[in-house]
């Protein structure tokens, strides 16, 4: 039916998407601090945002933009526009009012310290920086960091059993304030795809519940969290399947990538629940453990403390039985039905796992058919150095 292949390019490997970074003065010694993405074509737009109730002003300002297609992003870091008030969103409009004429319907998405207006001079001093012939994916995820300690990218190449093909490519940010209801995070996805908007809306919504909905970092939910998918539809091409098989594989990917980044993480954990009443308590229970701070501890720690697995379970509130429960790191079972197998050389074994930069803890509940996956890291002392010294 088709092939998905990886290739480079990141947001800029769809037909007629350009983006670059620069440096506009929010960030010291010249680093990348503001990106662009732009289209020849309008683009539709799809969109999810964070579920905080103190949505940041580029969230709130894009909300009264109404249904409208784009062509144009632009992004900063080091501050995030949120608790701004109307002030906020005037920033915004003025911000975007000096945009390029061939630029229609411009967004503008922000991330850093929040409670803090934008520095609007420089801000438009650096979108004059801009140069929208330029293609240049890398340095646009670079500029978007903010604590992330590396920049995150990726694209696929869609082939058609018909022969037609259609690209997507995509950039991100997150490493902390990344709980299962996105994450301090943005995404921003790009596909020359020829896909209507209630379509590619309803394809990211389903997708999202398992790559940036199912991570965590340190349980807290931003007021910036942005996915924004752009399509110009510049191939003619698509596939609803093929689409968002690879949406998942873009999104899928970045969302890792952000847990693998999360602020001080050693490990990549995978929390696998199976054998639960149905899918949504199993995702309960999933995202109770990768939230879980004793969990997280314990990992940091490489302490295969599965007491703190059953409690964690016990008090999410799901349907779960001491007699049913079965727990497992990676293929070595520890408990089962009420059987206890870690003894010191089971536990010998699961340390050595537990050293590992990645690895799955399995709970089966033994009840019914519903299964989730969510992924999280453990938190350590390097997590409390960065975010006690976020702001200076």
């Amino acid at each position: 039916m088709y092939n998905i292949v990886y290739s480079q390019g990141g947001v800029c490997l769809s037909d007629g998407f350009f983006a670059s970074g620069v440096h506009a003065g929010l960030k010291k010694e010249g680093a990348l601090d503001m990106a662009f993405i732009y289209s020849e074509d309008e683009c539709e737009v799809a969109s999810v945002f964070t579920t905080n109730k103190m949505a940041a002003a580029p969230i709130r300002h894009f909300r009264a933009m109404g249904d409208v297609k784009t062509n144009f992003i632009v992004i900063n870091s080091k501050n995030a526009n949120a608790m701004t008030g109307q002030a906020g969103i005037d920033d915004i409009k003025e911000v975007l009012s000096t945009c390029d004429a061939s630029v229609k319907n411009p967004i503008m998405s922000s991330t850093g310290v929040i409670g803090v207006r934008l520095p609007k001079a420089k801000i438009i001093d650096g979108m004059k920086l801009f140069d929208l012939t330029k293609r240049d994916s890398a340095s646009a995820s670079k500029a978007i960091m903010t604590t992330d300690t590396f920049a995150k990218e990726i694209a696929f190449k869609v082939m058609l059993d018909n022969g037609n093909s259609f690209h997507i490519g995509a950039i991100a940010k997150g490493a902390g304030m990344i709980n299962p209801a996105m994450a301090t995070m943005l995404c921003f996805i790009t596909t020359d795809a020829k896909v209507g908007k209630n379509g590619m809306q309803e394809v990211l919504d389903e997708v999202v519940k398992t790559t940036f909905n199912a991570i965590s970092v340190d349980g807290d939910t931003s007021t910036n969290d942005t996915v924004f998918v752009l399509a110009n539809g510049r191939s003619g091409a698509y596939d609803k399947e093929a689409f968002k098989e690879a949406l998942f594989k873009v999104m899928h990917f970045l969302a890792l990538e952000m847990v693998r980044d999360g602020e001080g993480a050693t490990k990549l954990v995978t929390y696998k629940v199976t054998g639960a009443k149905d899918d949504r308590e199993a995702e309960i229970a999933a995202k109770a453990l990768s939230d879980s701070l004793l969990v997280k501890t314990a990992l940091f720690g490489e302490d295969p403390n599965w007491g703190r697995i059953a409690s964690t379970i016990g008090a999410s509130g799901v349907e779960a039985y001491e007699e049913k429960l079965k727990i497992s790191f990676d293929n070595l079972c520890v408990y089962d039905s009420g059987t206890i197998y870690f003894d010191a050389e089971m536990e010998k074994k699961c340390a050595v796992i537990m050293q590992h930069q990645k690895f799955t803890i399995s709970c089966d509940l033994g009840i019914g058919e519903g299964s989730f996956k969510a992924y999280g890291c453990d938190l350590g002392h390097e997590y409390v150095k960065i975010n006690a010294d976020y702001r200076t």
